[in-house]
């Protein structure tokens, strides 16, 4: 009984981690996060969501550095509605396994009865009683559309570490102290940002004190706060 609590107690603790950026979209109604790193070495907890439809049908679609904006069709906004009603009439549970292997995605519905889920493995196997489900997952993590331009953030969440990276690192030339982000995600204007990479690319930060950060910039959504 006590290891089957402590298996509990992970799989809530997981959960709670992957919604911790998707829940502080205001008016989303449907998101999708894809947490596998595209390259060694990126952090995809950084990367921004992989699709976000907002209630008046703006969508967002996110790669390993930055996003694209556009705007679906009535029609289509209610192909996508029908979609997700089909899915809520799964036997669905916080934590569900879509598919082989280590991949995790993070799904959240809000429209209606509010659904968040961790799934688990590749949806392009998936079992037979979960196929509406992944098919969904992976037509919205490849969504393109005619309308997508690309999106120029406002605000970035920066996040800091110490540690480093293979290879050399960069002088600090921002003027946010990196000391105050290493707890929790910072807000820093896009503007200025200069060169650093952003959403899953990491950045090896050298400071004057021999301290050695990994730097990121997640670019964050209209009101979206880390």
């Amino acid at each position: 009984m006590r290891r089957r609590g402590l298996a509990v107690l992970a799989v809530a603790a997981l959960a709670q981690a992957a919604s911790s950026s998707s829940a502080e979209i205001p008016n989303a109604l449907v998101v999708l996060e894809v947490l596998v790193p595209a390259q060694p070495g990126d952090v995809p907890a950084a990367a921004p969501p992989r699709f976000v439809l907002m209630e008046d049908g703006t969508v967002y679609v996110g790669g390993t550095r930055d996003l694209r904006v556009g705007k679906l069709e009535s029609s289509e906004q209610k192909d996508l509605d029908r979609r997700i009603g089909e899915v809520r009439k799964l036997p669905l549970t916080g934590v569900m396994t879509v598919g082989p292997g280590s991949e995790r995605r993070h799904l959240f519905v809000k429209k209606g009865r509010a659904l968040e889920m961790v799934l688990n493995g590749d949806p392009a196997d998936p079992p037979a009683s979960l196929r509406a489900l992944a098919a969904l997952v992976t037509d919205v993590e490849r969504f393109q559309h005619p309308s997508l331009r690309p999106y120029e953030p406002a605000s970035f969440a920066m996040s800091a570490k110490e540690g480093t990276l293979a290879g050399g690192c960069r002088p600090w030339t921002l003027p946010e102290p990196l000391a105050e982000s290493v707890f929790a995600p910072r807000v820093v204007p896009a503007k200025g940002h200069g060169d650093w990479p952003t959403g899953a690319i990491p950045a090896a930060v050298c400071l004057e004190n021999d301290k050695r950060y990994v730097v990121t910039f997640r670019p964050l959504l209209p009101g979206e706060r880390p």
